[in-house]
């Protein structure tokens, strides 16, 4: 009884057996059937900038539905071409992360169309002690003395955001992204409008500036009126000198010549002489 019972079981693991390889083999039949293509992927990390060469590159197998859009087959296509953005080790080296065909490769490769690159100087407290890295957005402010528009008016000082949402492209001579630790430097350079660069010129030349960083998503723009040092401690501004009354000169009035009245006659005065029985009268 006892060998019958040993023998069922024996006979139900072989079964098990033979019906997990027979799955297996179906598995790995369906797997080899898949088709598949050859696709460049990247054989080493490569820095944004960089222009790929041969030592750079593999290819792997993918699966001709999955492919993803842009992808190369042959690397000889990649030949002198620099990456606008990281590529990582095993990453698929697509079109779009590539800069257009002639670009030489350095930071000048990773500039958007119709952008410009500036670089100011800025030391551990305007760098955000370090934490504006590549890849980062921050926010310019500008502390200065305004200038008001009458000479009786006393300029006063201000704190302003000039420049907004701007792209940190490099810190010092490094542009790569892929680094999060904080780095205090002597120099960042932006990637600004050509509009927004002549204001980041103009406020650097007559004041001190200083970088906010903010978060990566939040691209709303904020629009500040700026805050005077009255303002930030509560006290009341000097109330300006009154405008001096505009004099204006008088013209003088022709005089108006009077007639002067005829002078009227005087009375006549007359006296009458007797004499010897004859009367005479005389007017003078």
């Amino acid at each position: 009884m006892k060998n019958l019972k040993a023998l069922s079981l024996f006979v139900l693991a072989v079964l098990a057996s033979l019906a997990a390889a027979v799955y297996a083999a179906n598995w790995v039949a369906q797997r080899g059937s898949i088709d598949a293509d050859k696709v460049v992927v990247a054989a080493a990390d490569i820095p944004l900038g960089s222009k790929i060469t041969p030592t750079m590159l593999s290819t792997v197998d993918w699966p001709r539905g999955s492919i993803p859009e842009g992808a190369f087959n042959d690397m000889q296509k990649l030949q002198e071409r620099v990456v606008k953005v990281g590529v990582l080790r095993g990453e698929a080296v697509l079109e779009g992360k590539l800069a257009p065909e002639g670009t030489k490769g350095g930071l000048a490769a990773i500039i958007a169309p119709g952008k410009r690159a500036m670089s100011v100087r800025v030391n551990d407290v305007v760098g955000v002690a370090g934490f504006a890295l590549p890849g980062n957005y921050v926010d310019v402010v500008v502390n200065a003395q305004q200038e008001q528009n009458g000479k009786t008016e006393e300029s006063r000082q201000i704190s302003m955001t000039v420049l907004e949402n701007v792209l940190v492209l490099a810190v010092a001579q490094e542009a790569g992204r892929d680094e999060t630790k904080p780095k205090v430097v002597s120099a960042v350079t932006l990637e600004l409008s050509p509009s927004d660069a002549e204001k980041l010129d103009l406020a650097r030349s007559v004041g001190s500036l200083s970088l906010v960083l903010r978060n990566q998503i939040d691209k709303d723009p904020v629009g500040t009126a700026g805050i005077t040092k009255h303002q930030l401690f509560g006290t009341p501004e000097l109330p300006q000198a009154p405008a001096a009354p505009i004099k204006v000169a008088a013209t003088a009035k022709p005089a108006v010549q009077r007639a002067r009245p005829a002078p009227q006659p005087s009375a006549a005065t007359c006296v009458e002489v007797i004499q010897g029985g004859s009367r005479t009268l005389n007017c003078f």
